[in-house]
């Protein structure tokens, strides 16, 4: 998929702390999902990259609640075709 994970409704929380900390909560689309560590891995590198002044970036997986393509924006359904 070429959406971003915002788009798709798969972040649900970002907190930057007072010590430079990212702590960001987010979701796959199923706890199964073979891209998860992709995903993980590329959301802690673009963080870093975006933001060079933060000494970490945390990813935190929930699964509460659970992902549903109602959590999608209205762009991500036109482009997947979701009506």
């Amino acid at each position: 998929l070429m959406l971003n994970i915002v788009d798709l409704g798969l972040v649900y929380d970002i907190a930057v702390t007072e010590e430079k900390s990212a702590e960001i909560t987010m979701t796959l689309t199923s706890p199964g999902c073979p891209a998860g560590p992709e995903i993980i891995s590329n959301v802690q590198r673009e963080t870093h990259m975006a933001y060079p002044d933060l000494e970490e970036v945390n990813i935190h997986l929930t699964w509460t609640p659970f992902w549903n393509p109602d959590m999608m924006s209205d762009e991500a359904k036109d482009e997947l075709g979701i009506f």
